[in-house]
């Protein structure tokens, strides 16, 4: 875990620097909010802010990192020494890890003063986007695969060790069954998985010597990889000779495809097993497979009982990252002695900010289905049983009306002065909340929202008074 206050921007530490020079350490607001829904997708899943949280809350300069700022030679003695006491002890609330999120929404909100929420911009982005992009895609492909047993084979592939290492945490959140990763097994308490790869078959003189060894070794975990020299030819038929001495024995056996037409030999596979009298035994593939590939399969009834998955689920695969950012809300006027909102405008009329500070407020029907994320300035607060009207983040024509038969706050307080709110869990009890928090929020969305090709699109609306602080904003700035 890297806790150095220097995994920072560098023009962060420039602007600090010039903060303290000008006397501007004010108390001011930061959300983390995203742009887009990767993939093309009706949703994403939040991941990361536990381990934000850790690093958070031991987030400093030691005295290396302070002489290396040294030597840079452009920050004066004093900021140095400024530095040298540098903790964050501001406020953070964000969604629950694992929770369901959209565009424009902030996911995490930050209070702080001004020196200290610059510094840990670089920070909050790096821990949450990459991991709710991660989370995101196995979710995808675990509702792709009808919820079934998705492998996380990506080490090998990974953007380095901290990127395998983060990558299997989130694909656990997002629905991965187990890991090939077998120190993130240990770190994070996850099922480590993995039977025999190509080599092992080659390093023998023949490919059911191979198989009949490992059985003999591992009779109860035993997944022979059958296309190393030929599927049909010999695969299929060396695994059905060596798993009857294992049925045999009272245990089960299963192949692993790794090439070639997935549909057409898992089907033919399929027939070979059940004729040699073994309808029990299974089929797993691997090789290259995206939530795509995978829902063709399952809509071809491919006869797949399990999905190793790699390349793309620990990289993004299409995306090569989440589109999140951390812009300033709002400030505190010395004059005036309040928060006052601020807003960044932008020639993209979609990178205008939402002004203010502000909660999130998930709506639920009769149903307890979710309808719409509103987000509100925190004076105010919605009520279920009411109605109201919302409107559109462009500030347009549309709106909609809607009484919601409950109503979530989803921006919940982590750190109060930077220190935890609550006792930190230890790394498996943590991931299984996560886990659980989202598949429990996935059936609270209807299908349409979570369709792969082509998703329906959720609402995310202003209450009428954020609205009218944005128009109002905008009318200010129009030249």
């Amino acid at each position: 875990m890297i806790t150095s206050a220097l995994f920072t921007d560098f023009y962060e530490l420039t602007m600090a620097q010039g903060y303290w020079k000008q006397n501007m350490n004010q108390e001011v607001v930061f959300d983390m909010f995203f742009r887009r829904q990767p993939f093309n997708g009706g949703f994403s899943v939040f991941a990361g802010i536990e381990t934000l949280l850790d690093v958070l809350t031991e987030f400093s300069f030691s005295a290396d990192d302070i002489a290396y700022l040294k030597e840079q030679g452009i920050f004066e003695q004093g900021f140095l020494d400024y530095l040298k006491d540098f903790r964050f002890t501001g406020d953070l609330y964000s969604f629950e890890e694992g929770s369901l999120i959209f565009p424009q929404e902030p996911i995490i909100r930050i209070h702080a003063n001004l020196i200290e929420a610059q510094i840990l911009e670089g920070l909050v982005l790096n821990h949450c986007n990459f991991q709710s992009l991660i989370a995101t895609k196995t979710a995808r492909v675990w509702l792709a695969s009808k919820k079934g047993s998705i492998m996380e084979f990506g080490l090998r592939r990974a953007q380095g060790p901290d990127g395998a290492m983060s990558a299997t945490r989130a694909a656990y959140i997002g629905g991965a069954a187990g890991t090939s990763n077998t120190l993130a097994g240990k770190r994070f308490g996850i099922p480590v998985m993995g039977t025999m790869a190509h080599s092992w078959i080659m390093s023998f003189p023949s490919e059911l010597e191979a198989f009949e060894a490992y059985a003999k070794i591992y009779p109860e975990k035993t997944v022979f990889l059958i296309d190393t020299y030929d599927t049909l030819g010999s695969g299929i038929k060396n695994a059905i000779k060596a798993g009857a001495k294992l049925v045999e024995q009272g245990y089960n056996f299963g192949v692993r495809l790794d090439s070639g037409d997935i549909a057409y030999l898992s089907a033919e596979v399929r027939k070979e097993l059940d004729k040699a009298g073994f309808p029990q035994a299974f089929i797993s593939v691997s090789n290259e497979l995206t939530e795509e590939i995978i829902e063709t399969l399952i809509q071809q009834n491919a006869p797949i009982a399990s999905w190793g998955v790699g390349t793309h689920m620990v990289t993004g695969g299409t995306e090569s990252s989440f589109t999140g950012v951390y812009k300033l809300a709002a400030r505190h006027d010395a004059k005036t002695d309040t928060m006052i909102p601020a807003m960044k405008f932008s020639d993209n009329p979609a990178k205008n900010t939402n002004p203010g500070i502000k909660n999130v407020y998930r709506l639920y029907d009769e149903n307890g289905m979710a309808k719409a994320d509103i987000l509100a300035l925190t004076t105010q607060s919605i009520e279920p049983g009411k109605e109201y009207r919302y409107h559109h983040p462009m500030v347009d024509y549309r709106q909609f009306t809607f009484k919601a038969a409950s109503v979530k706050e989803m921006l919940k307080l982590r750190l109060k002065n930077g220190k935890r709110t609550e006792e930190r869990l230890d790394d498996k009890t943590q991931l299984a909340k996560s886990r659980e928090t989202l598949r429990a929020q996935l059936e609270t969305l209807d299908a349409s929202y979570k369709r792969i090709i082509n998703p329906h699109i959720y609402k995310v609306s202003l209450t009428e008074e954020l609205k009218d602080l944005k128009v109002e904003f905008i009318k200010k700035n129009i030249k």
